[in-house]
């Protein structure tokens, strides 16, 4: 008796455990996971940079316009940018230049460009929406495994009862002296069994609880619990309304893979034209401004005074053969300052040195090492590429949704045929029970139809949630949304 009152109390304190927190639903637990699961941020933040793509695309049609200036300090000899010629002096230089250019006609290169990431950016955010479908997929069937784990709990306690009020039966009997002691152990043994089953329950069902945390991005130590509506509660569309090729079509027209697969494709053919155009010349036109300034210190100019004649080297015919040599005057600086050179004001020299420049540009791609025809081609395997690759989706995704079908309609057939064991099961455990109280039947044989009970009950819940899963699955297949 002491085991049994052990296990009971264990029993009782596993059953009592508080669950005041408030208990999340399906639909806010999937709504939750849309918003906070970290692979569908992942994607989003994804589907971001695409957007800054197309928005920077966009931008590159419109004309370029670039200021630039420049400062600095020439030493020694050197030429004065504003008047070209050599000067030995230190001198301060301000240069400011302002310069637009835009492209006038590329063979529709940039506008196929544009073209191509938007749908770029289109493709990733139906991509975001497919995994925020996968994550909805799963956290429904996170959901379903609690509460199917849930429900075996209920069926390890009600086994637990079951068990505990025969042993308290058999206890007096065999208190009377009807039925020996054995009776008594083996109904005690089974009561343990009972207990572990249950203790193992509760243990499934809390590491589903945990993997459900994980789907939504919840921290694992807070406080966290989901409600338990009755598996008959959860809506499901009829099977009728299901059929393969329907639900095939439907998820061509909503499905988000297939939308990227297209979107996708689409992209790569503008890429094509994109990369075509890349081939032939390129017009643009490119205008610009520019101004410049110096600054020096002021430098003397003095008198010249006249020191003499040297001879130049050079001779003057005077003819008959007379020649005379050619002297040149001499002059030395003076001490007097004449005048001094001084830079003239800053807005004047900006304003004299003030010049524009406007041209139009032609630039023809002549031999750049086939880089352009092998990107176009390149472009071109692409497009092959991600048409296989959308014909093997399709032919996948027909595949996958005609055994999900066939699936669910063998899980219904399954469910139906074992509600139909667990009915000849308790009818067989009735009689037992009626033949142990009559002594007609040992212990081990009520035991073992009480276990047959237990088993076709826990199967009926498998092959029912089996079933609930399967049509789950199929409704996704249709692209329009789980029933929650």
């Amino acid at each position: 008796m002491a085991g049994y009152r052990i296990t009971l109390a264990i029993f009782l304190l596993l059953s009592g455990y508080a669950n005041g927190q408030e208990k999340w639903d399906l639909a806010r637990c999937v709504d939750y996971a849309l918003k906070n699961n970290i692979s569908v941020r992942q994607t989003d933040i994804q589907s971001r940079f695409s957007a800054l793509t197309y928005q920077q695309s966009k931008a590159a049609k419109m004309p370029t316009l670039n200021f630039n200036s420049s400062v600095g300090y020439r030493l020694g000899r050197s030429e004065n940018p504003t008047t070209g010629v050599l000067e030995d002096n230190t001198l301060f230089n301000l240069g400011m230049q302002v310069q637009s250019g835009i492209t006038i006609f590329n063979w529709f290169s940039q506008k196929n460009t544009i073209e191509a990431n938007r749908l770029t950016w289109e493709a990733d955010k139906e991509q975001t929406k497919k995994v925020q479908n996968d994550i909805a997929l799963n956290v429904a069937v996170a959901y379903l495994q609690i509460l199917l784990a849930r429900e075996q709990i209920n069926l390890a306690r009600l086994q637990i009862e079951q068990t505990t009020a025969q042993l308290t039966n058999t206890r007096k009997r065999v208190d009377a002296g009807v039925l020996p002691e054995l009776n008594a152990a083996e109904l005690e043994a089974q009561l343990s069994r009972d207990s572990s089953a249950y203790v193992t329950a509760e243990a499934g069902a809390a590491q589903m609880l945990l993997q459900m945390k994980a789907l939504l991005n919840v921290d694992a130590g807070a406080p966290f619990d989901v409600s338990t509506p009755p598996v008959n509660a959860i809506p499901l569309l009829p099977l009728a309304e299901l059929e393969p090729e329907s639900v095939y079509t439907s998820a061509m027209n909503f499905l988000p893979q297939q939308k990227v697969n297209n979107l996708k494709l689409q992209s790569a053919g503008k890429s094509v034209e994109a990369a075509k155009g890349a081939m032939y010349p390129t017009i643009s036109a490119f205008g610009g401004l520019n101004a410049s300034a110096i600054s020096f210190r002021k430098k003397p100019i003095y008198n010249q005074e006249f020191t003499g004649y040297t001879l130049s080297g050079a001779r003057a015919d005077a003819g008959g053969g007379t020649y005379y040599q050619v002297e040149v005057p001499q002059f030395q600086q003076g001490n007097t300052v004449l005048t001094y050179i001084r830079s003239g004001s800053l807005l004047t020299q900006l304003r004299n040195n003030f010049g524009q420049n406007i041209g139009i540009g032609v630039s023809v791609p002549i031999f750049n090492g086939r880089a352009a025809r092998t990107a176009w081609d390149r472009s071109k395997l692409v497009v092959q590429q991600l048409e296989l690759e959308k014909e093997s989706a399709n032919m996948q995704l027909k595949q996958d949704i005609y055994k999900a079908y066939n699936d669910a309609t063998a899980a219904l057939q399954k469910f139906n045929a074992d509600k139909k064991s667990l009915q000849t099961a308790e009818k067989a455990y009735d009689y037992a029970g009626k033949r142990y109280a009559l002594n007609l039947l040992s212990t081990y044989d009520l035991i073992t139809s009480q276990n047959n009970v237990q088993r076709a009950k826990v199967q009926l819940l498998y092959s029912q949630y089996d079933y609930v899963f399967k049509m789950k699955l199929l409704e996704f297949y249709r692209g329009q949304g789980l029933k929650l």
